[in-house]
């Protein structure tokens, strides 16, 4: 199967996914609490997909780790600090605890995606006055997108109740039918531009980045709100058409050359620092084995 095709069939079981919970599921998702919040992009909200214990603690693990927030420049693809993002945060490893291990279940179920395929959770604090303006989660440049292909869909869990603010919000977005009437009072004046979702303690927003013949969507363009009252807590898992765990590279120059290495691979440095980290075939970088390439 190729991966279009597989592709294909991913947003087809997404479609029909009520009856397969039903059937396979059910102890672990419920698709009462799932809403669809936008056709296009492909957007849905799960309502409590985290419990209040499971949110404390990514947060607990996070807290103490954070530093400023980077984005990948269109070119090079090296990680930047820029204004377009103002939050703080870091990354947490797979099945570092067995509750981050439960949680990266619960996404692997719910989205039909692969847990190989998405990079580690990302958990990002945001303050008053912070935001990430309108972006893309898809690359354009070729060194992102070298593993695991481009990023296929996002799941992103709001940690935190917001008093104001910090809304996720699709400016280009289409709205179902259904939910065309729906009310905007009570967002911020930058989410009343597209479709919004408001952030929920426990609750959860997947959209896909994609369309189903594997080109980047650009109705998915999206932003995070400046938060006007009170604190947002989030933490992102980012999915890959393809393994993002694959063993790539040669094994012969797969080593940590730094002791360091492993803490910084957790705090997501692998895709952030990549000449350093990863490097090239002609150029291995420093940290081989803890980004996982052997």
């Amino acid at each position: 199967m190729t991966v279009f095709s597989h592709l294909s069939l991913i947003i087809f079981l997404l479609s029909i996914a009520p009856s397969i919970y039903k059937s396979s599921c059910t102890s672990i998702i419920n698709p009462s609490k799932v809403k669809q919040v936008s056709w296009k992009p492909r957007a849905f909200v799960y309502e409590g997909f985290l419990t209040d214990e499971e949110c404390d603690h990514l947060i607990s693990i996070a807290k103490y780790e954070l530093k400023r927030s980077s984005v990948a420049d269109n070119l090079s693809g090296k990680s930047k600090l820029s204004e377009v993002r103002t939050s703080s945060g870091m990354f947490i490893a797979k099945a570092k605890d067995p509750i981050v291990a439960g949680i990266e279940d619960k996404i692997a179920t719910w989205t039909f995606l692969p847990k190989d395929n998405g990079e580690d959770i990302q958990v990002l604090r945001y303050e008053h006055g912070q935001k990430y303006d309108p972006h893309f989660d898809y690359f354009t440049d070729k060194v992102n997108i070298a593993r695991g292909g481009h990023r296929i869909a996002t799941v992103l869990m709001y940690l935190s109740d917001v008093e104001n603010g910090g809304e996720t919000v699709f400016p280009s977005a289409e709205v179902p039918r259904r939910r065309a009437s729906s009310s905007d009072e009570d967002l911020s004046e930058c989410a009343k531009k597209g479709i919004a979702v408001k952030p929920r303690k426990g609750d959860a927003l997947l959209f896909f980045s994609l369309q189903t013949s594997a080109i980047p969507d650009a109705s998915s363009l999206h932003a995070g709100c400046p938060v006007i009252e009170g604190e947002k807590w989030s933490a992102t898992k980012w999915i890959h058409v393809d393994s993002f765990d694959k063993i790539v590279g040669d094994s012969g120059n797969c080593t940590d050359q730094n002791e360091n290495c492993e803490r910084w691979a957790a705090l997501g440095e692998c895709t952030k620092n990549v000449e350093y980290m990863v490097g090239t075939p002609e150029l291995p970088g420093s940290c081989r084995r803890s980004c996982k390439l052997c």
